[in-house]
């Protein structure tokens, strides 16, 4: 059950940043919105998720873009970026999820909602940053401080 919810609560996320890059919004001003025009509920780790990747879009850009060999962020498909953004985020800063876990999602992602070279593209890239974790991540950070208290790993709705 919390496998299923994870994942659509990773497309939930997806969809969210997506929205917030189009319309040139701050992703927690979208979250918020899609959050009071909808009568379910948001899924905890689908919120989580957004922060997360928000609060270090910097950050994970500058990955993304170092280690995209021949491509630029804006070269990329939004889709592909979003999805490069949510593994790296889990990958790098979410230790409760397995690595092969972050990668494999994000490439069901782009398999799922991008081009037929989309996967190929976003396993590489993330294959790339699971090798170099450990010269990545300061390993006295705390991984999950942008997480709200009270998160539900269970919660299924998305």
């Amino acid at each position: 059950m919390v496998k299923r919810s994870r994942s659509k609560a990773r497309r939930r996320a997806l969809e969210i940043l997506f929205e917030a890059e189009q319309r040139g919004l701050p992703a927690e001003e979208v979250l918020t919105l899609r959050s009071s025009a909808t009568e379910l509920q948001l899924n905890p780790y689908a919120r989580q998720l957004v922060l997360g990747v928000s609060a270090r879009q910097e950050e994970l850009d500058e990955l993304i873009s170092t280690y995209a060999r021949g491509w630029t962020l804006e070269r990329m498909p939004t889709v592909d970026r979003t999805a490069l953004r949510i593994g790296a985020w889990e990958l790098l800063h979410n230790p409760e999820i397995p690595e092969a876990v972050a990668v494999s999602e994000a490439v069901a992602l782009v398999r799922e909602l991008s081009t037929d070279e989309s996967p190929r593209f976003v396993n590489g890239l993330l294959g790339r940053l699971q090798q170099l974790k450990p010269t990545l991540v300061d390993e006295d950070e705390d991984p999950l401080l942008d997480e709200e208290p009270g998160m539900d790993e269970d919660a299924d709705s998305a």
